[in-house]
């Protein structure tokens, strides 16, 4: 596409004033004719200065692994094979939901030579995307013309989940803070060596491992044998459906339960355990079987980088069944859904109930905070008279949350552990729930 440039619109006023001085008399309308020829000859020679599409040529270098909402860098490789500088401007066209936080300024490359863009792109959503075109806009030698062109810069970049907090968490447990973030510390049971017997010293023990006590008693060099706690199981299963659908402070409620998920599967691995997870919706859409070591975390993150939430009916049924029949070791099986009505709740219950005492199941159910602030707002309100429709709300809201109440009570009567929490503070209260049951000894 080629457009006049603003210097063009201005060269197209000169012949203006001639035209004018044909009111003062006609004879000057020679005078006219020949500035009309000239701007309009000025303006058709700069045009055939434009450059063609063999001008110039781009590539784009960009890692193939972003961090949703977190800038990410990618550099266009521009060539000029003109024969004359080029005034460009670049714009990288990009998907709606990725943002250029700092659109590229214009700039000049001289003739035969290479210019390396900087630029940053900030992913909204995890999955993947993909970066087709780059818009190119250049100037014709007297600035009279603009021509835009789009070049082919074809890239694919796979958005993982936001992994700052995980980050924050080591570097916090580490330093034994853990509190800041809001994750409540609990007195732990017991040791993670246990005391298994006494026996008479051998030559290849260690002298810490003597017992003085046993030692003075039978008058024999005694130490204590231990044995080590076994590796536990975690399993996340996370509801992909359309009660996952809605948002909440700018992500939605999938992104909050698998950021919880990830974030609490690198505090397990860091205490040997073995993390795993599945997702569904009308179907099992993911499933990675519980292992241990570092590694694991990297397969977790590239599993679910992709999942979306699907407008459809959860089929939590058929994901408990899949797991009941893949994990036969007792293990913590966490689902992380949303329920709005009894039906999806009394699904759950029936399902999950038969697995308590060969597994430990911990149902989380994702609150929506404008729920307690309906009631809260009508119980704090100021004197005078209230909003219209506030006290309808109010009592809606105090109704599902009664329900709420109920739900996780049905369930708990059943032996199923329950976690209630905002999206917002999921993370800090499952791995706080996490710490509790292994501080209990519970799985």
């Amino acid at each position: 596409m080629i457009a006049p440039t603003r210097l063009a619109c201005l060269l197209a006023l000169v012949p203006l004033v001639p035209t004018l001085a044909l009111f003062a008399g006609e004879a000057l309308w020679p005078a006219v004719v020949v500035a009309d020829a000239l701007v309009v000859a000025v303006a058709l020679v700069d045009l055939a200065t434009l450059p063609g599409r063999g001008a110039l040529a781009i590539a784009r270098e960009v890692q193939p692994i972003a961090t949703r909402g977190v800038p990410h860098p990618v550099t266009l490789l521009v060539k000029n094979r003109a024969s004359r500088a080029l005034e460009l401007l670049l714009v990288d066209d990009t998907p709606a939901s990725v943002e250029v936080p700092v659109p590229i300024p214009a700039f000049s490359i001289a003739p035969g030579g290479r210019k390396r863009v900087a630029t940053r792109i900030v992913p909204g959503e995890r999955g993947e995307v993909r970066l087709e075109r780059v818009h190119v806009r250049v100037r014709s030698r007297l600035g009279l013309w603009h021509r835009h062109r789009r070049y082919a810069c074809d890239a694919t970049v796979r958005v993982y989940p936001a992994l700052r907090q995980i980050g924050r968490y080591a570097l916090y447990a580490r330093a034994d803070r853990m509190s800041l973030l809001g994750v409540r510390r609990s007195r732990r049971v017991g040791t993670d060596n246990e005391f298994e017997r006494l026996r008479d010293y051998a030559s290849d023990d260690q002298f810490r491992a003597i017992d003085w006590r046993a030692t003075a008693r039978r008058l024999k060099l005694t130490v204590r044998d231990h044995q080590a706690n076994e590796r536990q199981r975690v399993v996340f299963a996370v509801d992909c459906g359309r009660m996952m659908v809605n948002r909440t402070g700018g992500e939605s409620l999938l992104d909050a339960a698998l950021d919880a998920a990830l974030t609490l599967a690198h505090v397990a691995l860091a205490q040997r355990d073995e993390a795993g997870i599945l997702c569904y919706d009308e179907r099992v859409t993911r499933w990675l079987p519980p292992r241990g070591g570092r590694a694991q975390l990297n397969r977790m993150i590239a599993a679910v980088h992709d999942v979306q939430p699907r407008l459809v009916e959860s089929r939590a049924d058929e994901a408990l069944l899949h797991l009941s029949r893949q994990c036969r070791k007792r293990t913590l099986l966490i689902v992380i859904t949303s329920v709005i009505d009894d039906r999806n709740a009394e699904r759950i219950r029936t399902h999950l109930a038969p697995t308590v005492g060969r597994h430990l199941p911990l149902v989380v159910l994702l609150r929506d905070r404008s729920l307690l602030a309906a009631v809260e707002g009508w119980v704090r309100r100021p004197p005078g008279v209230p909003p219209t429709g506030a006290l309808e709300r109010a009592g809606a809201a105090a109704d599902i949350l009664l329900w709420r109440r109920s739900v996780l009570a049905g369930l708990e009567t059943d032996g199923i552990l329950t976690l209630d929490a905002a999206p917002a503070d999921l993370t800090a209260d499952l791995v706080s729930k996490y710490l509790a049951i292994k501080a209990r000894r519970m799985l």
